[in-house]
């Protein structure tokens, strides 16, 4: 399933207009991308934690020369699965 498919399933189960649907699917990636910008967290009881995972600097090898290269710190988007949402794919 795409964003498409997404936005049209939304459409369809709450009986309101594609680009209603549009506006909310992209309002609920817009709210959780900028809890997670902000280094916060989103909980969605029964379907996942949304967080940010800190990773350090450190160093790796180019595969193709193996020269050492620095890898800088960086801010990983994190997702955890709750136990419905589990349930619900096993």
């Amino acid at each position: 399933m795409n964003k498409n498919d997404l936005i049209s399933q939304v459409a369809s189960d709450a009986g309101i207009t594609k680009a209603d649907a549009t506006k909310a699917v992209d309002s609920v990636f817009d709210n959780i991308a900028g809890a997670l910008g902000q280094g916060g967290e989103v909980r969605l009881v029964g379907f996942g934690t949304f967080s940010v995972s800190h990773r350090k600097a450190t160093t790796g090898r180019n595969p193709r020369t193996g020269e050492a290269i620095q890898i800088k710190a960086s801010n990983q988007p994190k997702f955890k699965a709750g136990k419905a949402l589990k349930d619900a794919v096993n």
